[in-house]
C-alpha cells in the first residue's frame, strides 16, 4: 500500500494492452511512463480477462492481425467477442484496437476504411493501423485519458486501485489534512464536521488507511438513511427470529468492523434512545445482538460525521452531551469549498480528467468567464455539487473549451445573485415580519418569495421548489423586485 501525503501533479490510471508485439508494447508503455500512467502487458484475450477481474482500468488496448483479401466481419468476430466481454465488465472504458495487416498485397485504402468502419460498429472505440506513429498515441492518450496538472495533497493506493484521493492546495484544506495525519496513527475517536458534499468521508477513510488498523476492516453506517430499529440491527446485528423476517442469523457493522474502523455517518440523525445504547456499547466495548444475551466484544475505532454543529445540536437538547463528549476526542472541520476558492482550479481538472473517457472529449482550456462565475458563486453543495457542474458541463457542452454557454440553466444557477442569504436586501419593510393582515396579496407573495430565498441561502432552484412555482417564474420576480429597488444584491 502506497500513499502519498505532499503536493504532486500525477494522475493514476491503468492501461491493458493485450499484445505480442514487443516493439508496439514499448512504445506504449514509453508514452504511459511519460505520462504517468501505469501499462499492463498481457498475450492473450483470456489472460486479459483474469487481469480486467482483478483490476480496474481505464483503457484497453487489443491487436489483431487481419488479411484485407479475406472476409473482414469473419476476421473481425473473435476481437468483437471480445470487446463484448470488456463492455460488461467495463463499459465505459475506452477500448482501442491496433490492426497488423497482413495481406498479400499492399491493402487498399477502401479496405482499411471498411475495417474500421466495422470495428467501430463492434464497440470499439477507436481503430489503429500497425505501425503507429507516437504522434497518433499521444492523442488517443490526451483524448481519452488527458493527464491535467493537479495538487493531490493526500492519495491512497492499494496494488491497482485508487483508494482515495484528496485534491486542492488552499491552506485551510492543508491545516484539516496536517491535523487528520496526527491523529490518525492513534485510536482516538474523531468527529468530522463539514457541509455536505466537502468530502468527510474521504477525509475518513484517509485517516483509517494512515492508522495502525489499515490492514483491518472499514465499514460504513449512513445513520441519517436507517429508522432506529434498523439502525440497531445494522449495527448490532440480530439473532435468528429477533423480529419478523430475521430467518437467520446476522451480524452487524460493530462486530464486522473488529479490529478496524467505523465510520457513523451523519450521526446527528441518530434517536436520543439509540444515542443511549450506543453510548453504553462505546464505553464498555461490548454489546448483544438484538433478540439476543451473548455479550459480543469488540475493539472498534469510532469516526463519526457530521454536517450541522453538534456542540448546538448538544445546547438545543437534540444530542447527549456525553456522547458528544466521547466521540469527539479529536475534532475535525472540513472547511466549505466557497471559503477555499484556492482549490477550484485543481478540483475543475480533476473531474476533466476522471470524465473525458466517459463524455469522449477533450478539454484543453477552462473559459474565463465560466472561472469568474464558480469564483463568485457560493456553492451550496460543494465539491459535490462542483463534480456535477463540470461533468454536465463537459457531456452537453462541444469544443476543447470547458464553458457554460451551452448550458443556460447552469448559467443561470451560478450567477452571483446566489452568492449568499445577506445578498439579498429589501428595501421595503422587512419581509419577515410575520404581521400580514391588510397587506395586498402581491406584497404577500414578494415577501414570501425574498424571505424563501434567505432560507434557502439564495438558492433559486431550492426556493422555487419550496414555493412550488418554476424556475423560470422565480428569475420572473426576483427581476421584477430588482427593477423596482425592492431587492437589490449588497
Amino acid at each position: 500500500m502506497k500513499t502519498n501525503h505532499s503536493i504532486n501533479n500525477s494522475c493514476t490510471a491503468n492501461v491493458l494492452l493485450v499484445d505480442k508485439d514487443p516493439q508496439m508494447a514499448q512504445a506504449i508503455l514509453r508514452i504511459l511512463a511519460r505520462k504517468a500512467i501505469r501499462g499492463i502487458i498481457v498475450a492473450d484475450h483470456k489472460a486479459a480477462l483474469e487481469s480486467i477481474e482483478k483490476n480496474h482500468y481505464q483503457m484497453v488496448f487489443t491487436s489483431a492481425c487481419f488479411d484485407t483479401a479475406k472476409s473482414i466481419p469473419q476476421q473481425l468476430s473473435q476481437s468483437a467477442v471480445f470487446i463484448k466481454q470488456i463492455k460488461a465488465r467495463m463499459p465505459e472504458a475506452p477500448t482501442i484496437l491496433i490492426a497488423d495487416i497482413n495481406a498479400g498485397k499492399r491493402a487498399s485504402r477502401d479496405n482499411c476504411v471498411d475495417l474500421a468502419v466495422r470495428a467501430l460498429q463492434a464497440g470499439f472505440s477507436d481503430f489503429l493501423i500497425k505501425p503507429v506513429a507516437a504522434e497518433r498515441l499521444e492523442d488517443i492518450f490526451n483524448a481519452y485519458l488527458p493527464n491535467h496538472k493537479i495538487s493531490t495533497l493526500a492519495a491512497g493506493n492499494q496494488d491497482m486501485h485508487n483508494l482515495y484521493k484528496i485534491v486542492g492546495r488552499s491552506p485551510k484544506l492543508m491545516q484539516t489534512l496536517e491535523l487528520a495525519q496526527k491523529v490518525a496513527p492513534t485510536s482516538a475517536p474523531v468527529l468530522i464536521s463539514g457541509e455536505s458534499g466537502t468530502g468527510k468521508e474521504l477525509i475518513s477513510y484517509m485517516i483509517h488507511n494512515q492508522s495502525k488498523r489499515a490492514e483491518g476492516p472499514y465499514v460504513r453506517v449512513n445513520c441519517a438513511a436507517l429508522s432506529e430499529s434498523l439502525l440497531e440491527s445494522e449495527l448490532f446485528g440480530h439473532e435468528k427470529g429477533a423480529f419478523t423476517g430475521a430467518h437467520a442469523q446476522r451480524k452487524g457493522r460493530f462486530e464486522m468492523a473488529h479490529g478496524g474502523t467505523l465510520l457513523l455517518d451523519e450521526i446527528t440523525e441518530t434517536p436520543p434512545r439509540f444515542q443511549a445504547k450506543l453510548l453504553r456499547i462505546l464505553e464498555q466495548n461490548d454489546f448483544e445482538r438484538v433478540g439476543g444475551s451473548d455479550t459480543i466484544s469488540v475493539n472498534v475505532r469510532i469516526i463519526s460525521t457530521t454536517n450541522k454543529d453538534l456542540a448546538e445540536e448538544v445546547a438545543h437538547k437534540r444530542f447527549r452531551a456525553d456522547l458528544y463528549y466521547r466521540l469527539s476526542a479529536v475534532r475535525i472541520i472540513v472547511n466549505p469549498l466557497r471559503q477555499r476558492t484556492d482549490d477550484l482550479q485543481d478540483l475543475i481538472w480533476h473531474f476533466v480528467n476522471t470524465y473525458s473517457a466517459e463524455v469522449s472529449r477533450q478539454i484543453t482550456q477552462l473559459d474565463p468567464s465560466m472561472l469568474d462565475i464558480f469564483n463568485k458563486y457560493h456553492w451550496p453543495g460543494n465539491v459535490r455539487q462542483l463534480r456535477n457542474v463540470i461533468r454536465t458541463s463537459m457531456i452537453l457542452g462541444n469544443g476543447p473549451i470547458l464553458s457554460l454557454a451551452d448550458v443556460s440553466w447552469l448559467f443561470d444557477e451560478l450567477q452571483p445573485l446566489s452568492q449568499s442569504a445577506d445578498d439579498y436586501t429589501v428595501t421595503a419593510q422587512d419581509s419577515r415580519s410575520n404581521d400580514l393582515a391588510g397587506l395586498p396579496l402581491v406584497k404577500v407573495e414578494e415577501r414570501a418569495i425574498i424571505e424563501t430565498l434567505r432560507q434557502t441561502d439564495g438558492n433559486q432552484t431550492k426556493a422555487a421548489k419550496a414555493l412550488g412555482i418554476s424556475d423560470r417564474t422565480l428569475r420572473c420576480k426576483i427581476k421584477k423586485y430588482r427593477q423596482q429597488g425592492v431587492l437589490q444584491p449588497v
